[in-house]
Order: structure tokens, then sequence, then C-alpha cells
């Protein structure tokens, strides 16, 4: 059955079906196959999407869309700049910093991508920052999006997992600020070595004058996330918090929402909703399968049987997941093999929490890594620049956030309440 149910799935992805359908397929053409009853199909579809923590997944994301379009990004861009704005290469700094800042109220990479993106791109070009490096550092800032959170990814793995979101949540700052570190690190090397300009002298007055223009925006993951931790609500609550707030501040403190854009933000964010649910209803099936035939234990068996030492398997464990961020949407990934990996990290007493965050960090590079590769499609649609010349440029930026990413599996020393 094993064969059976990954061979179809691989299939229909190679072919071209979209990654829920394939999902689903391969879960129903094992239930043919052993002649289950196809009642399964739609109990388990229902059971998937029926929990209350997968309401913070649309929320999130309207939130998230909700400031891209707006002027919070810019405000939190002329912040980041007022700060570190002034030494030789500040703007690419700017870059990382700003990437961190909306990370921390996005929940997505892409959404990160394409805020800081739009409003920093032109800039950096006007500069004489090269163009494809620049598109490339922005869109591995994008990265951090779903690390530092709110973070959709980490949200999923929790439902999967049967973890605690707001452990996840207080494990994900540290592994976003040493990526965003790591980032700040290399662009730092390539404005010495392509003799980038400084920026404008710094100023204690710009930026008291920036953080007042800005403070609705950085007060908002102080709300939320201070919310959640406090236990004053849950994550699911918090992601209504959030939504209600961005249009408070859009709408009526930056008075730059209109019925017109309000309704485009809605569909977008409808249709990005959407396809997530289906994937998770598709794989509520695919993962009954798995637990049916006991395929997990079967795989965590052999893997085993390769090797019991703890880091070896962690290591081939990593590696997998790296790969399949490069053929995989995040979410998909999440979804699809958290079920598979799960007995094996239990076998070998790996904490859950730890393993979360290394899988959305890893699964989070995948966002950089072609032919996927989101956040250079995104920096690719907004600076008109071919996906191949961005790819070729992110490559230093992909071996810095790989370090970072073995330093997170070997050493999760800095994860509060994580032991390994």
């Amino acid at each position: 059955m094993t064969f059976v149910l990954f061979g179809v799935f691989f299939l229909c992805l190679i072919i071209g079906v979209p990654v829920a359908f394939s999902i689903g397929l391969a879960a129903v053409s094992v239930l043919f196959v052993g002649g289950v009853d196809r009642l399964v199909i739609v109990q388990r579809m229902f059971a998937a999407s029926d929990s209350f923590s997968l309401i913070a997944i649309p929320f999130f994301i309207f939130a998230g869309d909700l400031l891209a379009s707006g002027a919070i990004s810019k405000r939190l861009v002329a912040f980041a700049e007022s700060l570190v704005g002034s030494i030789r290469g500040g703007l690419s700094i700017v870059s990382v910093v700003a990437g961190m800042f909306f990370a921390a109220i996005s929940g997505s990479g892409a959404a990160t991508t394409a805020a800081v993106g739009a409003t920093l791109i032109p800039e950096l070009k006007e500069r004489g920052y090269r163009p494809e490096s620049s598109a490339a550092l922005i869109a591995s800032a994008g990265t951090i999006g779903v690390v530092i959170p709110p973070s959709v990814p980490m949200v999923l793995y929790a439902v999967v997992a049967e973890q605690s979101v707001t452990k996840l949540f207080q494990n994900g700052f540290l592994p976003g600020c040493l990526m965003g570190l790591c980032l700040i690190v290399i662009s730092l090397w390539q404005a010495y070595k392509f003799d980038y300009p400084k920026g404008t002298p710094f100023s204690f007055k710009n930026v008291w004058e920036t953080l007042k223009r800005s403070i609705w925006g950085l007060l908002m993951p102080l709300i939320i996330l201070g919310g959640i931790f406090s236990g004053y609500f849950t994550p699911s609550e918090a992601a209504v918090v959030a939504v209600v707030y961005a249009l408070i501040v859009s709408a009526f403190v930056y008075r730059d929402l209109t019925l017109k854009s309000l309704y485009h933000i809605m569909v977008g964010s409808v249709k990005t909703s959407a396809i997530i649910m289906i994937i998770i209803a598709c794989s509520g099936v695919f993962g009954w399968v798995l637990a049916n035939w006991k395929i997990p234990e079967t795989i965590a068996t052999a893997v085993l049987s390769v090797s019991s030492d703890k880091y070896v398997i962690l290591f081939l464990v990593s590696v997998i997941i790296l790969i399949a961020g490069v053929f995989m949407e995040t979410s998909s990934a999440v979804i699809i093999l958290t079920p598979v990996f799960l007995p094996l990290m239990k076998a070998l007493e790996v904490n859950l929490i730890h393993f979360g965050i290394l899988f959305t960090v890893g699964i989070a590079i995948g966002m950089i890594t072609p032919p996927v590769a989101i956040n250079l499609f995104v920096a690719s649609s907004i600076t008109g620049m071919p996906i191949e010349k961005i790819s070729k440029a992110v490559i230093p930026f992909l071996i810095g956030l790989i370090t970072i990413f073995f330093l997170i599996v070997y050493v999760p020393v800095f994860l509060p309440g994580v032991i390994f």
C-alpha cells in the first residue's frame, strides 16, 4: 500500500495535478485497492477541517493581506531605515529588518516579500544596488515571514502533530532572528564587495519621527503575541483580533483602505485560504490511510534499521525536508510529511516542538529554491527580471540560511523550554 500511496501521489505531481487533488487521489487509490467503504473519504475530509485552531489560518492571511496592501509596510520600512540605513549598504540591512518587522504581523512569506519588495526594490535600484542581488535578498528575507510568529505553517503543524501553537510561537522568535542576522552579515559583505553607498546620517529626530508614524504597525505584534503569551486569548482568537486591528488602522488611522480595495483584498485572501483548506481536507483522508496501514511506523522501522544514531537520522530527515521544499508548497509539505515523520521523532525521543521549529525553518527555505520558490516569483514579478537571474543571485543567501537551519537542528539550546 505504501507503493500505491506514494506512487500515485508523485505520478499526479509529475503530470501537473494540483497538490490537493494529488493527495486526495493517492489516498482514494489505496482505499479502492484495499476495498474500504468510500464513506471514509467524506468523514475524514470533514474531520480534518473541524478544528478550532484552523480558524487562525484564514484570519492571519486576511490580516497580512490588509497590511501588505496599505501604508503600514511603507512606514515600517521608513522606521527600519532610520535605524540602520546610515551605514554602508544600510538599505540592504533595512530590507532584512523590515522583513522581520513585517514577518511579525503577516505570517506569510509571500506577503512579506511583496510588501517589502514593492517598497524597497525600486529604491535599491535607484541608489545603485545590484538589482538581482537586491531582489534575491528581499526574497530571502521573506522566508522569515513564516518563522517569526504568527506563522501559518506552525499552526498547521500544531494541528497535525497535536502540539501547542503558543509554544511553537514562543520558540519561533530566536530562529527567525538568527536567519535575519545571517542575511545581514551576507548583505554587509556584499555591500563592501560591490562598494554600495552609505545612507543618510543617523538622527535621533528622524528615528523618533518615523517611530511615531509607524507605531500603529509596530503595536500589532505586541498586542497579538502579547495576548497569546499572557493567556488573554488563544491563537485563533488572536487572528480575529489581528483582522479587526488591521481594519481599524487601515480604514480610520492611515485611511488608505477603500471599499473597492477591501473587496479585492478579501477575494485574494479567500482564494489563498480555500487552497489551504482543500489541502487540509484531502490530507485528512491521506492521514487516515497512513495510520490505518501503519505506513509511518513502517518507514520509521526502515530508517532505524539503517542507523540508530539520532544525529544521523536527524540529518537524513533534514535533507528530506529541504528537498521537499524544493518541489512542494510550504503548507502542503507540512501537512503531508508531519504524520510521516512523527513516529520516527517519537522513537528518537526528539522534542516535537523542536521538530516543529526545524521543520518550519527547513520548509521555509524552499521558498527561494526553484522550481516552486514562491518568494522568487514574487520578486521577479515586482522587478520584471527573469527568475533564472534572481535564482543565481540568491545562492549566497541560500547557503547562509541552510547553515542556520542545521544549527537549529543540532544546537536547539536557544529554544525556550526545549530540551534536545
